[in-house]
């Protein structure tokens, strides 16, 4: 795992103010750091047992660990489209357990695009910050009204929907924006000037320089 480790301490060195971690459900219900549900070598991470995954795949304490002193999106991968889609969300529960049991110095968001999902983690422990991902937005209002009935703190958007309109219903309504995902340093600095509140990017250096200028 320590190549896996060393890109989130290099996110931090490159400017990221937060990591953001997929986290997916094991075969024996371990927290996996892993965005895509298929593994390179064959086979999903729902079907796996930690033992049998690989090296490069880390868990989420582990993870949690290398980001000391950045904050942290932990975005919870649990979609009725893919393997492994669990209805009643258990890997909400074991998210908790380790937020629960975990010292952080740092401050953490929980988001998912399943809505239940976060719902089950917020029915656990309502102090976890929250935010729902969404890719289309055919109604931004209804999306809006939708996360603040639900206790989430921010929407996060995909680039692609976010316009003036949405960065300020979102926050009229208290609710910040956290957009994905950017590389293009001049849509960075039509954002930047939007006044969203974060951006994910697979380039934190390229952000850094936009957003300090």
């Amino acid at each position: 795992p320590e190549n896996t480790i060393a890109a989130f301490r290099a996110a931090r060195e490159l400017g990221a103010d937060w990591v953001e971690l997929d986290v997916r459900l094991t075969a024996d219900e371990q927290l996996a750091v892993h965005h895509d549900v298929a593994l390179p070598g064959g086979g999903h991470i729902p079907d796996t047992r930690r033992a049998d995954l690989p090296a490069s795949v880390p868990m989420l304490g582990e993870a949690l660990a290398a980001c000391a002193g950045v904050g942290v999106n932990i975005e919870i991968k649990n979609l009725p489209n893919e393997a492994g889609f669990d209805e009643h969300a258990r890997i909400a529960e074991l998210v908790a357990e380790v937020l629960a049991a975990r010292d952080l110095d740092q401050p953490v968001l929980v988001s998912s695009f399943h809505p239940g999902t976060l719902a089950r983690l917020r029915s656990i422990d309502p102090s976890v910050a929250t935010a729902l991902l969404t890719f289309n937005l055919p109604d931004p209002i209804a999306a809006v009204e939708s996360c603040v009935a639900a206790g989430h703190v921010a929407l996060n958007p995909f680039v692609g929907t976010v316009d003036t309109a949405l960065v300020e219903a979102c926050h009229a309504a208290g609710l910040q924006v956290n957009v994905w995902t950017v590389d293009d340093p001049a849509r960075m600095a039509e954002l930047v000037a939007l006044e969203v509140d974060g951006i994910v990017t697979n380039v934190p250096d390229v952000a850094r320089a936009v957003v300090d200028a």
